[in-house]
């Protein structure tokens, strides 16, 4: 796979904390608030992250940063408050220049600073896309008992989260991504050591505890799509309810996995991007006259055009920066939507109906 071109730099936020954050990709903006857990470079090596990096950085200029006490960014810091995880997605998008409304996306609990900012700045944000997010930290939910399992948690990464043993970290990474394979797993318990120190990890999981903007939640204006998975084990399912209800006219739509963070392999990641694709109009914007070619995404509609120029799926792969993998499932995809079982029937079907670009 052709390695898409990241341009990493550092701005400060207003208490002089210094922020890593990145662009890759072309197209309309769109900025993600930092979440847990990430690292700019690591990321692009990741069997969990790097389908979602891949699939965003095709279809925007893809802005993101890593969050105070991860990754690149500062780790000696002091503050970790909602109202400075605010400021330093400020900071972040003052620095990337943006000159025009851009597009937000708050996955789990940069969900808040998405809400917040959406808020504070409703002539910026174009659209905003909310992921396995919250808007009442788990200290704030009115359940004891979960409260109690939440606080053991952080309690066991101060303890254990630099032990060479996994396992204390894996009773942590295995909430997140519970059908992940063993080399993704391996992956998520290797990131948690890579991006923070467990003091640190402790901090900021107290600190999302407290995390409170449910009453914001009115204030926003923007057209919202609300995405969750039905069986999330880190936020619950209700938490994404929440947000969908409380935002004037939000779509909503529930994702049937038990993962926080969707795995490439699963069906809930083609719905999640097929998803983000229609609410950016993305699918809308090129396409093919015939109705048989409407259900395909604007993606699909790109590997059509060069399956019809009689491009290999390594050579797709190369020239619209994505996987191997990810060409098949979408070459997968495009033949069971128009109903037909090989290259050469896909070709003929298209060139019989007209299928262009123009």
């Amino acid at each position: 796979m052709a390695q898409i071109s990241q341009r990493v730099r550092y701005v400060k936020s207003t208490d002089g904390t210094k922020l890593a954050w990145a662009d890759a990709g072309s197209g309309p903006p769109l900025v993600r608030a930092a979440n847990w857990l990430t690292h700019l470079e690591y990321d692009w090596e990741s069997p969990v992250w790097r389908h979602w990096m891949e699939f965003l950085c095709s279809n925007f200029r893809f802005i993101r940063y890593d969050e105070r006490g991860c990754g690149m960014t500062d780790r000696a810091v002091n503050d970790l408050s909602l109202d400075r995880w605010v400021e330093d997605l400020e900071a972040v998008i003052e620095a990337a220049g943006i000159n025009e409304p851009f597009g937000l996306l708050g996955i789990s609990q940069g969900s808040a600073a998405c809400i917040a900012f959406a808020v504070k700045h409703p002539e910026l944000v174009s659209r905003l896309v909310i992921y396995g997010g919250y808007a009442r930290g788990p200290f704030r939910r009115d359940d004891p008992k979960k409260e109690q399992m939440y606080r053991a948690m952080i309690n066991l990464i101060q303890v254990g989260w630099a032990d060479r043993n996994p396992s204390f970290r894996q009773v942590f990474t295995s909430r997140f991504v519970p059908d992940a394979t063993d080399e993704q797993l391996d992956w998520f318990n290797d990131l948690c050591k890579v991006t923070t120190e467990g003091e640190i990890a402790a901090r900021l999981l107290s600190a999302r505890g407290e995390v409170y903007v449910e009453h914001l939640l009115g204030e926003v204006t923007c057209p919202t799509l609300v995405l969750h998975a039905r069986g999330d084990e880190v936020v619950p399912v209700m938490e994404g309810r929440i947000i969908a209800a409380g935002i004037p006219k939000a779509e909503y739509v529930e994702l049937d996995s038990r993962n926080h963070v969707l795995l490439s392999q699963e069906p809930a990641w083609a719905r999640f991007c097929e998803e983000v694709e229609q609410f950016f109009g993305l699918g809308r914007a090129v396409g093919p006259k015939d109705p048989a070619f409407s259900e395909l995404t604007q993606r699909e509609r790109q590997i059509l055009a060069l399956i019809t120029e009689g491009r290999s799926n390594a050579e797709i792969a190369d020239q619209l920066s994505i996987s191997d993998k990810t060409v098949r499932n979408h070459v997968s995809n495009i033949f069971n939507k128009l109903g037909v079982w090989s290259r050469a029937q896909a070709i003929v079907f298209a060139r019989d109906r007209g299928f262009d670009l123009s």
